[in-house]
């Protein structure tokens, strides 16, 4: 089930890479991100010819007409003629059927004549190009919506129904023409985040003064200028001044943030009061907001399994309507006592209603609306399985550093141990701890800088221990900086030294020890607060029927501590990565479809693995853990995550609802011919109206994030 990779990255350019391992795990293996390109467009034809591909990347782009691909497409600039022509192709036939209504059966051979010659004004006004693709496709036996409206009309001017042949092509002309409109705003909603970034940026030059530049011209680690009210034209660190920034329009955040010096800003954001200079990270088509833009137009290609369903059915479907037509037409004389008139002309009508394009319509379009709301709130998922999946979901693993809290850790207490100096223990320590990434390594570094200042001997052949912690050679002694794991591991873990690690961790406290080859001589105790819409979201996923587990390499009472705090009963801390997909496989075994959540590189094993995994693409994100999962939160809110259940639901009971009325109609159809009560024009309102109904249904969940933010 896992979708292609996602290359989109919450940093810019500015992202180095390192290992975030979630909970105190201190795994510093460096994992270089894949990049893979992006696919450009997504086809989603049914497979007889009977619809052009849909695609969101080159809207309303004339492809004309293929003969080497065998698919019609019917929505093709190159064959549809504009609005002008369908309206003076719909006067002619009306002119056409009046000249038949008045001109009786045969009374006035000058009236007939007449509707005749606008009849077939009518059609060359409005369908030629699709008359002739549909016999080029007739010679080459493709069944499409082009082949059968050519059969059509040329079986209409043979039974001498010419008016109804010139009615229905002209029709046929302005529905496509209004699908094709509709179809449009599906296509063009998720571009028009590209326009948010403006093409232009003022870049500053050595003397103080700016040029201004094309943006996809300005170099990187050029200094952007950012005045008060105007739009962030590039990725890029913030290196002076400070201000309000609305990132909602790539995040889905609708919180105003604070930026300042070392801050990231992303292209598109609007700059609110402050004047800010920026130097740039990536480049004007790799930032984050063009990121998103591709990974929406990538997930098209992978589509969602009622998708592949419709398109399996669709290619059967038009070719036993079409036995069914012949059948009625040679059939309906014999057993239904009809004329050999009446039968061809029910024949052509239920050819008219043949094509599937209603039906193919129905999923892609849902599916696209669906992925454009998410990524307009900062969700972004990776392909239509994806999106489809998460209704099913029945529990959910949620990491704790960084996920459930706010991977921001500072350093609250420490002490020495063993009657170990504490100016000693505290140089010791932040020289392995500022040499890592870990956020709890960080939070011991930023809380010990201070004290320690510049005196201080450097860590030498730095190690990493992984799931345990991080160890080096400083002056003539190995020192370590690990877990309590590590340490019973050595026969260190005393019950003296126990009961203190119990007394932090139950205020739920994070405890790194530090040791040399005589044993432990400090601990220190981390604290990282719980992310603020944690209890919202836990609610809200168990609203859901969705149980959410922690599943953390942290110490137990501190993971307890801290799962009970967000409203969570079911807790597992001392974790390794290996035990964390032994317990993915244990509860989609017992509980059902399980998904993951995480941000680090140890997490990306148990997002694989899982049903469908979330990846928190913000502040402390890995690229390793945003390419492996299947959606991706920008903005690390965790009630996105019910979010995407929910839509999940209302996308399927869109796709459902659209597949039902597709068939409905076309079966009520098909009665109407059977009973002899079908005419060709009502066959061209039915498909092209019922392809209308479908896409507008669909195009309802563009609006699907455009609500006030949860409680």
């Amino acid at each position: 089930m896992k979708q292609e990779s996602l290359s989109t990255h919450a940093h810019g350019g500015g992202h180095n890479g390192h290992s975030h391992d979630h909970d105190h795990e201190h795994d510093h293996a460096h994992a270089p991100a894949t990049s893979k390109p992006v696919a450009a467009t997504a086809a989603s034809s049914c497979g007889t010819g009977c619809c052009a591909p849909f695609s969101i990347s080159e809207p309303a782009k004339s492809q004309g007409h293929d003969e080497g691909d065998g698919h019609d497409h019917a929505h093709d600039h190159g064959v549809l003629p504009g609005w002008p022509r369908i309206y003076a192709a719909l006067a002619a036939a009306l002119a056409a059927e009046a000249c038949h209504w008045f001109g009786g059966d045969g009374a006035n051979s000058t009236l007939q004549y007449l509707g005749m010659a606008l009849a077939v004004l009518g059609i060359a006004l409005s369908g030629l190009g699709v008359y002739k693709a549909g016999l080029k496709d007739l010679l080459r036996f493709k069944l499409g919506i082009h082949a059968l409206m050519a059969v059509a009309v040329t079986g209409a001017f043979i039974i001498g129904q010419w008016p109804e042949a010139a009615m229905v092509m002209a029709l046929y002309a302005a529905a496509e023409r209004i699908e094709d409109q509709a179809m449009d705003k599906a296509r063009l909603a998720i571009r028009n985040l590209l326009q948010l970034a403006p093409e232009t940026a003022d870049v500053l030059q050595p003397d103080g003064s700016t040029q201004r530049m094309a943006a996809s011209e300005v170099p990187l680690g050029a200094v952007l200028r950012v005045t008060p009210g105007a739009r962030v034209p590039l990725d890029g660190l913030v290196t002076e001044g400070e201000s309000s920034v609305n990132q909602a329009p790539i995040t889905g955040e609708s919180a105003l943030a604070h930026k300042g010096p070392g801050d990231e800003l992303y292209a598109g954001s609007i700059n609110q009061d402050g004047e800010l200079h920026l130097r740039v990270t990536a480049p004007a088509s790799d930032s984050l907001i063009a990121r998103i833009v591709h990974a929406v137009e990538q997930a098209q290609s992978s589509k969602a399994p009622t998708q592949r369903f419709v398109d399996r059915f669709a290619e059967i479907y038009t070719p036993i309507v079409l036995v069914l037509a012949i059948a009625l037409g040679l059939l309906a004389p014999w057993l239904l006592d009809w004329s050999w008139h009446q039968a061809a002309y029910q024949a052509l009508a239920l050819l008219v209603i043949a094509c599937p394009c209603a039906l193919v319509l129905s999923t892609p379009v849902t599916v696209v609306s669906a992925l454009t709301a998410a990524a307009k709130r900062g969700i972004l998922i990776k392909g239509g399985s994806a999106l489809e999946s998460a209704r099913q979901l029945k529990a959910i693993a949620l990491d704790k550093t960084g996920t459930l809290t706010t991977g921001s850790p500072r350093l609250v207490d420490w002490q020495g141990w063993n009657a170990a100096g504490s100016d000693e223990a505290a140089a010791r320590a932040y020289a392995l701890a500022s040499r890592s990434d870990h956020p709890v390594s960080r939070a011991i570094a930023q809380g010990l800088e201070t004290q320690v200042g510049k005196d201080f001997a450097e860590a030498q052949q730095l190690q990493a221990l992984p799931g345990r912690g991080v160890q080096a050679q400083i002056g003539a002694e190995h020192w370590t900086l690990a877990n309590l794991r590590w340490v019973g591991e050595q026969g260190w873990d005393s019950a003296e030294l126990k009961a203190a690690l119990m007394l932090q961790e139950q205020q739920g406290r994070t405890v790194t020890l530090l040791a040399n080859e005589q044993g432990v001589q400090a601990l220190f105790a981390v604290a990282d607060p719980l992310r603020p819409q944690a209890k919202a979201a836990v609610a809200q996923l168990q609203a859901l029927g969705v149980k959410p587990i922690v599943l953390s390499g942290d110490n137990s009472a501190t993971v307890r501590t801290v799962a009970a705090e967000a409203g969570i009963s079911d807790a597992r801390g001392n974790m390794l990565p290996e035990d964390k997909l032994k317990t993915l496989s244990e509860l989609q075994r017992d509980i059902g479809p399980t998904a993951m959540t995480g941000d680090g590189i140890n997490d990306a094993p148990a997002l694989a693995q899982a049903d469908i995994g979330f990846a928190m693409g913000g502040m402390h994100a890995t690229d390793m853990a945003m390419e492996t999962a299947d959606v991706v939160l920008m903005n690390d809110d965790l009630r996105r995550i019910p979010e995407v259940v929910d839509l999940s639901q209302r996308a399927h009971s869109v796709l459902w609802q659209n597949i039902s009325l597709a068939l409905g109609i076309k079966l009520a159809f098909f009665v109407l011919a059977v009973s002899g009560n079908a005419s060709m024009w009502l066959a061209v309102l039915a498909d092209m109206g019922v392809s209308l109904l479908v896409v507008a249904n669909g195009l309802r969940l563009r609006h699907w994030g455009n609500r006030p933010e949860n409680a």
